[in-house]
């Protein structure tokens, strides 16, 4: 959220291009939004497994696991619910302040492009890139119940939520099929292939 600094009340400043623009007195400053790249997958697809191989393979852009704002957000709702809109929303906040550095952020997390279009900080980022992680449903099942006791499991619900990704992220990467290193590779390809055909981000 950008608020304008001339005027006397608390304006909130609106995108236009490489700017925000105050709409009351028109004071604008630069504001770069980049591409946000999404790695989805239903639990048990192995996005925490390829975690340390797509940093290792991406130290262009600045790579995050949506889970690691969950503890901060269940200690601000005093252990209550998590308010799941905020914390993807704060997500988006994120990546906008990576953009303003040059980097380009890329959140493995169990996210849907519905999900971040109906939250205010969509505005603050370019295109929203998705590829899905996926796996066998009989091979997600086996991870899930082979999980320690305190991790929540709901297999069937997950195994759902698997099938509309499939039905509905074109960009597929399979971790049944090889080693982490190797579906860690597929995405930096397609990283790669989205910011290189964009060209390098404006100074």
């Amino acid at each position: 959220m950008h608020y304008c600094q001339r005027c006397d009340e608390p304006i909130v400043m609106m995108p236009r291009g490489e700017l925000v623009v105050c709409p009351d007195c028109g004071h604008s400053e630069p504001a770069r939004r980049l591409p946000l790249f999404v790695v989805t997958g239903a639990s048990g697809s192995g996005k925490t497994t390829v975690l340390p191989h797509l940093v290792q393979g991406l130290p262009e852009c600045l790579v995050f696991d949506g889970d690691w704002l969950i503890g901060p957000f269940e200690r601000a709702c005093e252990f209550g619910e998590v308010d799941w809109p905020a914390l993807r929303d704060a997500w988006l906040s994120v990546a906008h302040g990576a953009a303003q550095s040059g980097r380009h952020t890329v959140l493995l997390a169990p996210f849907t492009r519905e999900q971040l279009d109906e939250l205010a900080g969509r505005r603050w980022v370019a295109e929203v890139h998705f590829a899905v992680l996926d796996c066998a449903d009989d091979v997600r099942r086996a991870r899930l119940e082979a999980r320690p006791r305190w991790r929540e499991r709901a297999v069937e619900r997950h195994v759902a939520f698997a099938a509309h990704l499939r039905a509905t992220v074109e960009t597929a990467v399979r971790t049944d099929d090889g080693p982490p290193e190797e579906s860690a590779r597929r995405l930096v390809a397609w990283v790669r292939g989205i910011t290189r055909s964009a060209g390098p981000p404006a100074a």
